[in-house]
């Protein structure tokens, strides 16, 4: 709810930040505080906070770095998902090219400059 709150929104706060919970699979763990949740489950509780309030441009930096491989493949599958539903610009920093080759504009950065820029046909 906090996302909402501080964007001063007050219509269906609580409703609104459940609805996403349950969204990203997490209805059933309303109740538990972080510390019992699993690396994905918290990954997915980030997803939901900066999915809720249906921002125009949503910064993500390696955020699968902490997961194993298929954990790490289902947030990143969440998070386009999401992305897609919602119309937002995603920045994606991440050393996965597999990830990288979903998005529709890669920029490689090396030693501080960009390298190469390529336009994808991303099938996201």
């Amino acid at each position: 709810m906090l996302p909402l709150e501080l964007r001063g929104e007050t219509d269906r706060v609580r409703e609104r930040a459940v609805d996403m919970l349950e969204r990203v699979g997490l209805g059933q763990r309303l109740s538990h505080y972080p510390r019992t949740l699993s690396g994905g489950e918290q990954q997915r509780v980030a997803l939901a906070r900066a999915f809720v309030a249906r921002p125009d441009i949503l910064f993500a930096d390696e955020p699968t770095g902490s997961l194993d491989t298929a954990t790490g493949e289902a947030v990143i599958a969440l998070m386009f998902e999401l992305n897609r539903d919602a119309g937002s610009t995603l920045v994606l920093v991440t050393h996965d090219r597999s990830v990288a080759a979903r998005c529709g504009r890669i920029l490689t950065i090396e030693a501080g400059r960009v390298a190469s820029d390529e336009f994808m046909d991303a099938g996201v």
